[in-house]
């Protein structure tokens, strides 16, 4: 190790965005763990509050600004490191780091790059110059043009002819990319991504072709390893984040994986990477051709799924790597035993689906392309690809079941919805399987390997065989197994041989879970240790699995575990500020003498780390599991309150299964979720609230805004285009907007809402004990109500609120807090309009701004109520 290092300038990637999410906060985290490790003052700079790297133990000094070169430049004169990591903080930290080497900052006041040197990341990054880096080398590259105005892309396009993809240079996840088959489309497309980049380049189209993916780690002494290969369930025309992929890859050849493999080191020697390296190849299917699409000198969201997929600790490896460390002088986390030089064995297979968030938005294509379009991603784990598969379908939180037994999805058109990809289009594949179509058939249409095609059939026909019986002691106890061990879940099996209706699906499928335990189908434990135990792993970092025989960890069912459920996939509403809230409650716990266990499935966060935790179980957020789990660990509670919505709807399922939960009652937290209840209440309380109903019919919606008058805000509980909340100021606004509510009836009634104009939108985060309110931090938005609070501005301590209505929001907090008998976090939004304060919802969980006030106020809100919830 360079021992002239005392102080290192570490850069994060800002805001999350399409394509720079959860997995930068994930590997810088583990980056300043690296360096803390090795006594290094480490100063951060990351304006994202909510995330995990900018909570106070990590970093010596934090400094919320923007990640730009005039910013940088500012604090590198005020605490003059001696380095500096560019790689952690994904393509923003990337183009900084770039500018700043090419201003000469780094020479001026003497700043040593760590790991991966400016010139090999530039390389990288600029076309021209990695394809010739690689015809150096005698690697094929696709073949491509770097333009710098549109006449000279359509004069590459000429030249190697049409399709061609579009791509623009230094930019992110895919943004301003696509296929062009004539100069219209292309002309088009270039003065769009020119708009991103000042460089767009032009490449024959591959499209069809498999999608390799190889994450590599070399350091100074030119030692290699390769870490993990992926594959892209989806060829090549699909942006990898957008893609399904699994890991190890399914389908290569022994030949091809070693070809490929061999390939990946001998371009990391020779640009000369020192740390961790992400290669994407595009494979031709019916031969051993291939090209290079990129190279990422730095960690990405493919190194943070590979990191999780293996247990490989891989940004804090890097970390260590960019110190002048050897791989053979680190020691493998995951084993305590061996070093971190070896490349990990995998007996499992994972499978990453992406989440996509399209229903949010009006007028967004829902094909799915080279550009990314996903908010988030699930990572699951299983011993067979239809275990994993379906697991991860589940995953995505869409409302789907499983690669089978889904109602309600139907496409008309199943030709045009395999070859022109959309958000669903694993679905279309699970319809046009059911109804017919062969595998070639599909083949021929999407371009997917026959393999996946053949074991998702599987899924299918296991699925026809089920649904043959239509009582659950008929099932022959091997084809039940067999369900359970293809992934299929009691709530999938329930439908399939119980033919369930929605009001009776959740006792059937806790009559299926006695069925398949009184014949001893039980899910086991394993450990992902890294070396396909080989080695004897010291992490306990799990999955449940029906394809083994014993567990892998011994249970001592003491009730000294406290279970925290994750917030599950990013979505749109719901990302890093639950991440930090479980993170944060993970370390309480720990400190509390209590053991730490985690549920969460999101490969791109912190939680979900090795050694945040004393268990990490890498499973499904269901009822199912979570009771399996709970059933294992016997433990002192279950915390629903720091995940967001996801653990906050099991509340009530869970205490009806007489599983304790930790803090507020599940009965306290469905009376604040249910509008009719939350409302009674209120009423009950004295406190005000903005007239509304929940109405099923449209003459019934007419009397009420006759009676209230516009504007009114209207939620139809059933939505053809997502258009789901809607202000609507007029009659035709108000026919319109129910014209796109399917039908209004009991089952699907609408909620109108008064809407008050010009109202000031105001916060609580609180904590409670008891009922009695010990902490709580107001915040006001800048813009009038109606604007979300996930998309307001928000200020922290407010600024414009009279001391009068800040004593009513307090004693209406304290009144609520008292009635519900709150015992943890809470969260209220309010109205203010001419000194009269009305409240719109109270949240009995964290929400979103719980890491802003924690933070602004130094004081950690979670932190203070788990100790409440632990008694």
């Amino acid at each position: 190790m360079d021992k002239q290092i005392q102080k290192v300038l570490v850069l994060g990637s800002g805001a999350l965005k399409i394509g720079e999410a959860g997995e930068f906060d994930y590997s810088g985290s583990q980056a300043l763990k690296a360096l803390k490790e090795e006594g290094i003052q480490t100063v951060l700079i990351n304006p994202n509050i909510a995330t995990v790297q900018t909570s106070e133990e990590l970093a010596d000094e934090i400094y919320f600004l923007p990640v730009t070169p005039h910013f940088v430049t500012r604090v590198i004169e005020k605490e003059l490191p001696n380095g500096i990591l560019l790689a952690f903080g994904g393509q923003t930290a990337l183009n900084c780091g770039i500018a700043l080497y090419q201003n000469g900052v780094f020479d001026k006041y003497k700043i040593q790059v760590l790991g991966t040197p400016v010139q090999a990341i530039i390389d990288t990054e600029d076309r021209d110059i990695f394809v010739e880096k690689l015809r150096e080398i005698g690697v094929s590259s696709a073949r491509s043009m770097a333009t710098s105005t549109v006449e000279e892309a359509c004069q590459a396009a000429v030249n190697l002819g049409y399709p061609v993809i579009l791509r623009a240079a230094y930019a992110l996840g895919g943004m301003g990319s696509g296929f062009a088959s004539n100069e219209t489309e292309l002309r088009r497309m270039a003065e769009s991504a020119f708009s991103y980049s000042p460089q767009v380049l032009v490449e024959e189209s591959l499209k069809g072709w498999k999608e390799i993916e190889y994450e590599v780690v070399r350091d100074q002494y030119d030692n290699c390893i390769t870490v993990c290969n992926m594959e892209n369930f989806d060829p090549l025309g699909i942006h990898t984040g957008e893609s399904i992929v699994v890991a190890p890859s399914q389908t290569l050849t022994n030949s091809e994986y070693h070809k490929l493999r061999e390939l990946s080191i001998r371009i990391i020697r020779h640009i000369g990477v020192v740390g961790e390296c992400n290669v994407q190849y595009a494979l031709d299917p019916d031969s051993e051709d291939y090209r290079v699409i990129e190279v990422n000198a730095r960690l990405s969201r493919s190194s943070a799924l590979a990191s999780k997929a293996t247990g490989y600790p891989l940004a804090f490896v890097a970390a260590k790597l960019g110190l002048g460390y050897g791989l053979h002088e680190i020691k493998n986390s995951v084993t305590q035993t061996t070093s971190a030089f070896f490349e990990p064995a995998l007996d499992y297979i994972v499978c990453k689906i992406p989440r996509w968030d399209m229903e949010k938005f009006q007028g967004v294509s829902k094909k799915i392309g080279s550009s990314m379009k996903s908010v988030g991603e699930v990572m699951a784990i299983g011993r067979t690809f239809e275990e994993a598969i379906q697991k991860g379908l589940r995953m995505i939180g869409q409302g789907m079941h499983g690669f089978v037994g889904n109602r309600g999805f139907e496409v008309r058109d199943v030709d045009k919805a395999l070859t022109e990809p959309t958000d669903m289009r694993i679905f279309v594949i699970a319809q046009a399987l059911m109804t017919g179509y062969s595998v070639d058939r599909i083949h021929a249409l999407t371009r997917i390997d026959p393999w996946f095609l053949e074991k998702l059939r599987n899924i299918v026909d296991l699925h026809g065989q089920l649904s043959e019986y239509s009582s659950l002691p008929d099932i022959p106890d091997l084809l039940l197994l067999r369900a359970k061990q293809f992934g299929f879940s009691d709530f999938q099996i329930a439908r399939t041989v119980l033919k369930s209706p929605n009001h009776a699906i959740e006792t059937d499928l806790l009559k299926v879970r006695e069925e398949r335990k009184r014949r001893g189908i039980h899910p086991v434990v394993k450990q992902i240790d890294t070396l396909a135990g080989e080695f004897p792993a010291k992490t306990n970092y799990l999955y449940l699995t029906y394809n083994g025989q014993t567990h892998d960890v011994t249970y001592t069912q003491d009730g000294k575990s406290v279970i925290v459920l994750g917030s599950g996939a990013y979505r749109i509403g719901s990302s890093v500020e639950f991440d930090w809230s479980s993170v944060s409650a993970l370390k309480t716990i720990h400190e509390q003498g209590y053991r730490s266990v985690m549920i969460n499935y999101n490969p791109e966060t912190v939680s979900t780390d090795y050694d945040v935790c004393d268990r990490l179980y890498f499973d499904e957020l269901t009822l199912e599991r979570v009771m399996d789990i709970v059933e294992l660990e016997n433990p002192k509670g279950v915390v629903v309150s720091v995940g967001g919505q996801i653990p906050n709807t099991l509340a009530m399922r869970l205490f009806r299964q007489k599983i304790p939960v930790l803090g507020t009652s599940p009965v306290s937290i469905d009376n604040a979720e249910n509008r009719h209840k939350f409302s009674a209440m209120l009423d009950r309380l004295g406190i005000d609230q903005p007239e509304w109903q929940e109405l099923t019919s449209i003459e019934d919606i007419h009397r009420f805004v006759d009676m209230v008058d516009f504007p009114v805000l209207i939620r139809p509980s059933y939505v053809l285009s997502g258009a789901a909340m809607n202000v609507v100021s007029n009659r035709d606004e108000l026919e319109h907007f129910l014209s796109l509510a399917a039908n209004v009836s009991k089952e699907y009634p609408v909620v109108v809402s008064k809407f008050i104009e010009e109202a000031k939108e105001i916060e609580i985060d609180a904590v409670a004990k008891d009922g009695d309110m010990i902490l709580y931090a107001i915040s006001e938005h800048i813009e009038f109500a109606g604007v979300h609070s996930g998309d307001a501005t928000i200020v922290f301590p407010p600024q414009k609120i009279y001391l009068e209505t800040v004593r009513r929001i307090k004693k209406i907090a304290r009144s609520i807090a008292r009635e519900l008998r709150i015992s943890g976090p809470f969260n209220m939004q309010l109205l203010a309009k001419d000194n009269q304060i009305k409240v719109i919802e109270c949240n009995l969980r964290a929400s979103r701004s719980f890491p802003f006030v924690s933070k602004v106020l130094k004081v950690n809100l979670i932190d203070q109520a788990t100790r409440v919830m632990l008694g």
